[in-house]
């Protein structure tokens, strides 16, 4: 054991100095082993990285790049719905934000909401604000699937009522989330509601 400080010109302790070696050893060691042991990236949400999304902001850049005006200020309207809906979806625990399933329902409800407003215009004698409800309704719908006319809805909605044994308003919960998950995008689920409602009471 060394005794008092060493002086100025004196060597530091060959236990010190070994020390620094083995820690000098040792350091490439722990990063090469630190590095073997990380966890592969993890993979982007379903939600971030869903087709429709995607299509919609790519959507976007071209309708830029080819001036459409029309289809540039819907798409942003879209875009900012979107946002609001996956900051809401946060709060409630859901990080992943909004998947295809919910980004068509809420297409199909910016539809109607615009069909709504033509049917308010044109009573108002505003037709230039109802052909701007008309176009985006157009722009809105290029994302969306082929819609079931009434009779198909009909047809649907017997059929599952009929599978699911259906008797009462009670089920109707039952209904409307089978609808939804085999015709989502496809069937307007507003009128829907009316038409399970009825056919239940």
């Amino acid at each position: 054991m060394f005794k008092g400080k060493p002086g100025l010109g004196q060597a530091k302790p060959k236990v010190h100095n070994h020390y620094i070696s083995i820690t000098y050893k040792l350091i490439p060691h722990f990063a090469i082993s630190d590095e073997l042991s990380y966890p592969p990236a993890p993979r982007e949400s379903v939600g971030r990285t869903s087709m429709l999304r995607t299509r919609l902001k790519d959507s976007l850049k071209d309708a830029m790049k080819a001036k459409e005006a029309r289809a540039t200020s819907t798409l942003r309207l879209i875009l900012a719905a979107l946002k609001d809906r996956d900051i809401a979806e946060r709060t409630k625990g859901n990080g992943d934000g909004l998947g295809d399933e919910a980004i068509l329902d809420m297409l199909q409800k910016m539809v109607r909401q615009r069909h709504d407003s033509i049917e308010m215009y044109t009573k108002g004698g505003r037709d230039d604000l109802a052909k701007r409800e008309g176009e985006e309704i157009e722009v809105i719908e290029r994302f969306l699937p082929k819609q079931m006319d009434e009779t198909d809805m009909r047809a649907a909605i017997e059929g599952v009522i009929t599978e699911l044994s259906a008797s009462s308003v009670k089920d109707m919960g039952r209904v409307m989330s089978t609808l939804k998950e085999r015709y989502p995008g496809r069937m307007d689920f507003g009128k829907a509601s009316g038409i399970v409602k009825e056919a239940l009471v």
